[in-house]
């Protein structure tokens, strides 16, 4: 297979090689001491500068291929929702794992955030190419899905594993949809969103062999309807 990272698009799923962001004692902590490190990472996210990634940039040396202006501002515009999904996946995963009662579940949860982290520094630094920023906004989507993802948490491992099945179904199909929305001569933004697409199908896979359970009807399509409104907003601002 093809380790990720390299500068051509395979057809092979990523092999991840590099260690864990999170050391093993940090798996060990309290419910407490979990919530406090996602509160302190939030603010790291969405506040801060990008993580250093553990995995190289997808994007390689292959050549910047923006043709103008408007290109430019729209592939940003694609690249600021991704960024901020990133900031959201984050989230969701930390407030899962804050009150998990099973150490399985966390260890996917936070192996599972250590891979969202790596596509964040991704796109934080696609934006830096393109001379754009995050979304101002960031706080407030950390906010609201490390609370989300808690309360997902709390209902259960199996219903917060589907919440991660049903989340990565959605963000593989709204990746799919940047695909085909960039500008063709976008090969660096292309090589990023793809490897991405990988990895959350990935996600979602291993979440439904863990035990989850499909949501009910009404919240697949309630966290749409959030998704869209942060998606409309993360483009403009």
């Amino acid at each position: 297979s093809t380790v990720r990272g390299a500068p051509q698009m395979s057809n092979h799923l990523p092999t991840r090689l590099a260690p864990p962001i999170h050391p093993p004692e940090l798996r060990r902590f309290s419910q407490l001491d979990q919530a406090l490190v996602g509160l302190a990472r939030g603010l790291a996210t969405s506040l801060g500068p990008a993580p250093a990634p553990s995995l190289p940039n997808p994007a390689g040396a292959t050549p910047d291929g923006i043709a103008d202006d408007a290109q430019r501002r729209h592939a940003a515009g694609l690249m600021r929702i991704n960024h901020a999904g990133e900031v959201c996946a984050q989230a969701l995963y930390l407030g899962q794992a804050a009150v998990s009662p099973s150490a399985d579940t966390r260890r996917h949860l936070l192996q599972a955030a250590d891979e969202e982290a790596d596509h964040l520094a991704w796109c934080a630094a696609r934006l830096d190419e393109l001379g754009e920023r995050p979304s101002v906004l960031n706080p407030l989507w950390y906010a609201g899905a490390f609370t989300l993802g808690a309360a997902a948490g709390a209902a259960g491992d199996a219903v917060s594993l589907g919440f991660i099945v049903e989340t990565e179904r959605q963000v593989e199909a709204h990746l799919g949809d940047h695909l085909e929305r960039l500008p063709e001569t976008d090969a660096r933004s292309r090589a990023i969103v793809a490897v991405m697409q990988a990895d959350e199908a990935r996600h979602g896979a291993n979440a439904r062999a863990a035990g989850a359970r499909e949501l009910p009807a009404p919240l697949p399509r309630l966290m749409h309807a959030a998704a869209d409104v942060m998606r409309w907003l993360a483009y403009r601002i």
